[in-house]
């Protein structure tokens, strides 16, 4: 008998704001809203994807726009992160760092800075009525100038000591290249913010590089690419830079001919730190317990491994010392006690500071 995943604490640390949605939530809205959904968003859902070309990479992204634009209203963001968060106590997750460009969602609500408060403020009514804890990435589009990425990068230092703990970088890699946006990540580590830019899904080993050369990435979002330049793996293992693997994401979007592909095995082995997350459910479908239970049945992890994953998920966090702490003690519990008995007693015992900032 195994252990239940969804019992195992661990921490989540890449998820987009939109693609955090559920699917029920997104066709109800769309017709509140009076936005009218293509088939890859409705009957058809989830969608078939690919961003082997520019193409589509562009189809995705319309996708997500589409999605994106049924958040009209204060109550759609606060709906949209207690469902997430809820999601995200149901599979074990006790952090969310959950990441958001507020350029996207400024001309509805009153600018950058509005825009990023409600999200703050929505994150912490969010953990109130869950218990998960939440922070936020605010991330810059690469597609963007980087005077853009300076200007959000400037935003979340005001809020670093406020909910902010990190600061990404995404869209395609194909459109801009992590070094130009060193200015905008200087800021942001300055103000003590962890640096998680993307890099290493649709470029090779030199995406990552610059991750780390130019940017001083705490984090790469997915780095899978770096598997194709062993001496760039045995790298990230020696300074412990945590790739955030989303197995689900790289199949659905060609990455990878299929889920068996992504490499996750030689990276674990290899002794990179490894973060799994789910990146856009809304458009993949499986969300974050699904994600181990693909590192179990598809590539072999013991619970033992899997427990490390969950260990490596909250090291490679921003959460606070005490959480880590707490969910780190959690995870040994798990893995400690036999499957009847985490079935029995209902997981590993949870403090009071569990579901309450101290």
């Amino acid at each position: 008998m195994e252990r239940p995943i969804a019992l195992l604490p661990k921490a989540h640390l890449h998820l987009h704001f939109t693609g955090s949605m559920r699917h029920t939530t997104l066709v109800e809205l769309a017709e509140r809203r009076g936005v009218h959904l293509p088939h890859a968003l409705a009957e058809e859902w989830p969608p078939e994807l690919s961003a082997a070309d520019e193409r589509g990479w562009f189809r995705f992204q319309r996708l997500y726009d589409i999605a994106r634009s049924v958040l009209r209203e204060p109550e759609d963001m606060y709906r949209l992160l207690r469902e997430a968060a809820e999601d995200e106590a149901a599979a074990g997750s006790r952090w969310l760092e959950i990441q958001v460009d507020p350029s996207g969602y400024a001309s509805r609500f009153d600018g950058l800075t509005a825009t990023l408060e409600l999200v703050l403020d929505a994150a912490r009514t969010a953990e109130r009525a869950t218990g998960v804890h939440i922070g936020l990435m605010v991330a810059a589009n690469r597609t963007r100038h980087p005077m853009d990425a300076k200007a959000l990068a400037r935003l979340a230092r005001q809020y670093a000591d406020k909910g902010v703990v990190s600061f990404g970088l995404n869209n395609d890699e194909r459109r801009g290249r992590a070094l130009e946006f060193e200015g905008a990540f200087r800021i942001a580590k300055r103000a003590g913010l962890l640096s998680a830019p993307h890099g290493g899904e649709l470029q090779g080993p030199r995406s990552v590089r610059e991750c780390l050369d130019e940017l001083g990435a705490d984090r790469v979002g997915h780095g899978v690419r770096a598997v194709d330049d062993p001496y760039l793996v045995e790298r990230i293992a020696t300074q412990g830079v945590t790739l955030e693997v989303c197995p689900s994401s790289n199949a659905s979007l060609g990455v990878v001919a299929e889920v068996g592909h992504v490499p996750l095995r030689r990276l674990f082995d290899g002794g990179v730190p490894i973060a799994l997350g789910a990146d856009d459910p809304l458009l993949f479908g499986p969300r974050l317990a699904e994600q181990y239970e693909i590192a179990r049945s598809v590539f072999g992890f013991g619970d033992a491994e899997l427990a490390e994953l969950a260990r490596m998920s909250v090291r490679g966090s921003g959460a606070p010392e005490w959480l880590k702490k707490e969910m780190l003690s959690g995870v040994d519990e798990w893995e400690s006690r036999s499957p009847e008995e985490l079935q029995g007693a209902g997981g590993p015992a949870q403090t009071p500071d569990t579901i309450s900032t101290p």
